[in-house]
C-alpha cells in the first residue's frame, strides 16, 4: 500500500498493484497450456504389458491364512445355508485356509509355529543368515471382506513375528 504526498490529502492511497498477479497468472497459463497436451499424448499411448502368470514356489513353511466374514445370517463358511461374505458380518480368520480360529487363537499358533520353525533353523541368528529360510504370511481375502478384518489379520502374525505378509489373489485372464 503506497501513502500519496502531494495535493494536500493526508489519506492514504488503496490501490493495488495488479500487475505482478497478472504477469504470474500469464505464466501460469502458458506453463499448463504446454503441459496439458504432453501428458494427455503420453498417457494415450501408454501400454501395460500382460504376463503370463507363474505359478509361485511356495515353502512348506509358509502360512496361509483366509480372511473371510460371516453371511447376513451370521453363518459361516463351510455352515450350511451359507450365502458368502457380507460387509457386516463379523470377520472370519481361517488358519492354513482349514482351521477357524480368533485372534488371540491366530497370534497364539503363529508364534508357536515361527518358534518351531526358527528353533528347526538353529536359533534366530541361523535362520537371519539365511533369509530365504524365514517363512511368510500369504493372505487370501474375500472380495466383500472389510480392511478391518484383514487388517487384523496382517497385526497379529506380525506381531507374532512373521516380517513378511503378501496377499494372494486370482489372475484375471486377459483375453476375456
Amino acid at each position: 500500500m503506497a501513502i500519496s504526498m502531494g495535493g494536500g490529502t493526508e489519506t492514504p492511497m488503496s490501490d493495488i498493484n495488479t500487475t505482478p498477479l497478472v504477469d504470474v497468472m500469464l505464466v501460469l497459463l502458458i506453463i499448463f497450456l504446454i503441459a496439458v497436451p504432453v501428458a494427455i499424448q503420453t498417457i494415450d499411448q501408454l501400454e501395460i504389458p500382460v504376463l503370463e502368470s507363474v505359478e509361485s514356489k511356495d515353502k512348506v513353511e509358509n502360512l496361509l491364512l483366509t480372511v473371510s466374514t460371516s453371511d447376513e445370517n451370521g453363518l459361516s463358511a463351510g455352515d450350511t445355508g451359507y450365502t458368502g461374505a457380507s460387509r457386516n458380518g463379523e470377520c472370519r480368520i481361517y488358519f492354513n485356509n482349514i482351521t477357524p480360529v480368533t485372534s488371540q487363537e491366530l497370534y497364539d499358533e503363529a508364534f508357536k509355529r515361527l518358534d518351531t520353525i526358527v528353533q528347526r533353523a538353529g536359533g534366530p541368528e541361523a535362520i537371519m543368515n539365511d533369509p530365504e529360510a524365514i517363512p511368510q504370511v500369504h493372505i487370501r481375502g474375500d472380495v466383500n471382506a472389510p480392511w478391518s478384518c484383514v487388517a487384523g489379520a496382517i497385526y497379529n502374525v506380525q506381531a507374532a513375528g512373521y516380517p513378511t505378509v503378501g496377499f494372494i489373489s486370482n489372475p484375471i485372464d486377459p483375453n476375456g
